[in-house]
């Protein structure tokens, strides 16, 4: 079974947002069995949507649109549906109801431009949105399914995890698919590639193998698609636990979560606890470990320390490393993370700091140059790493080295 995926949106085209919509929603079809054939973003233009629409229909069984659904005149979606369906239009009443519910939830007051949110081709079928006044629209025609849904992301992922992933699973006969994945880290996709050859070379026709780097690490992901889905896990785990016997150093974890949550999961295990000192990554060391519900019975918190006084004050930098050594430099680092956890009174602590650019380098540290420390109460362990002059990047790749480390020092601690 295919699926297309179709944004609508100059918003899209002109990099304004980013279609986040688009990865989630393959994501989520492709659990239910449900095979992306392609992902398409167009303009808020009739003739370009109806040629897509168009194209779409012959390469895919259900086409999900996004976006295009707003009241001014710009969205047109709507208008180009019911044209390529060659339908009429209606006001639906219970889309009707829901907008003035919003309207009256807000005290806002609700005029005709808000009330036309409930026209739609009088042909479709109108699932209500409840988080939204733009109601979702479902499509049949010549055996396809169509679904045109807002671009709002939490507006869309209501809408199919409450309706339309329920439905196309009641109405049409998938196969099972299975993942499992395998987060590797501290070494090479080629490396890895080379190591488990003898494992991917055995694979069966319907079991794939996917490799996924990611600045320092590299996910496996072991996919089956098929009938009988016991007998396919069955296989799947034989085949991962092949893969782990072969690189098992190397393995961080057999589940499909980021680095920062394995070893959050870990340490919480072991009753551990976790503080950050930052200064070249500015917190995002931070944003990466709190994105995640549960964290705080690990993570205690940190400090974003730029200026030499704030690493002397918070961190107990000694002045006289900072004025002989610089902040950039494997003394001052290794005094951040042995500050942290003797200041925040942590177990481990993460400390980075270095020269994240565009400029601010020198001819014995350029930029990329970032030195970064991870500390136990017993044993610290520093490591200086060149990267590029992209900012950003420079600022992530810190980051993924800076939990690698820690999580050698775990690992050594066991």
């Amino acid at each position: 079974m295919l699926a297309e995926i179709i944004t609508i949106g100059d918003e899209i085209l002109i990099g304004q947002i980013v279609d986040t919509n688009s990865a989630w929603m393959a994501n989520q079809l492709n659990l239910i069995g449900v095979s992306v054939k392609q992902v398409t973003s167009v303009s808020d233009d009739e003739a370009h949507i109806l040629q897509t629409l168009k194209d779409a229909e012959q390469r895919a069984d259900i086409i999900l649109i996004t976006g295009g659904l707003g009241p001014t005149k710009d969205d047109i979606t709507k208008k180009t549906l019911a044209k390529y369906f060659g339908m009429g239009f209606r006001r639906d009443e219970a889309a009707l109801e829901m907008v003035r519910q919003i309207f009256e939830k807000y005290k806002r007051p609700l005029i005709d431009i808000n009330m036309q949110q409930a026209d739609v081709p009088d042909g479709c079928e109108v699932i209500v949105n409840r988080n939204g006044t733009a109601p979702c629209m479902w499509f049949e025609q010549n055996d396809k399914i169509f679904v045109s849904m807002p671009g709002v992301p939490y507006e869309m992922m209501y809408l199919m995890d409450d309706e339309i992933l329920p439905r196309i699973k009641s109405r049409l006969k998938l196969p099972s698919i299975i993942h499992k994945t395998i987060l590797t880290a501290n070494i090479g996709e080629s490396f890895l590639a080379k190591e488990i050859e003898e494992v991917e070379d055995r694979l069966p026709a319907h079991i794939k193998l996917a490799y996924l780097p990611k600045l320092g690490q590299v996910r496996l992901r072991l996919s089956a698609k098929g009938e009988d889905e016991l007998t396919l896990r069955a296989e799947v785990e034989v085949y991962a636990k092949a893969i782990i016997a072969k690189v098992d150093k190397f393995v961080v974890i057999d589940e499909d979560i980021p680095l920062e949550k394995a070893i959050l999961n870990v340490m919480k295990e072991r009753g551990l606890t976790l503080s950050t000192a930052e200064s070249c990554t500015g917190g995002y060391i931070a944003h990466l470990i709190t994105q995640h519900p549960g964290c705080s019975s690990v993570y205690w918190g940190g400090a974003v320390a730029y200026a030499y006084e704030l690493k002397a004050s918070i961190l107990g930098v000694n002045e006289k490393t900072l004025a002989t050594f610089g902040a950039v430099s494997e003394e001052t680092v290794t005094e951040m993370a042995e500050g942290a956890v003797k200041h925040f009174k942590t177990d481990y602590a993460i400390a980075v700091s270095g020269i994240a650019g565009p400029d601010g380098g020198t001819e014995d540290k350029p930029v990329g140059t970032v030195w970064i420390a991870v500390s136990s109460k017993h044993k610290t362990v520093a490591k200086v790493f060149n990267f590029s002059n992209k900012r950003i990047q420079n600022i992530e790749r810190s980051a993924s080295a800076a939990l690698n480390l820690l999580l050698n020092l775990l690992k050594e601690d066991l």
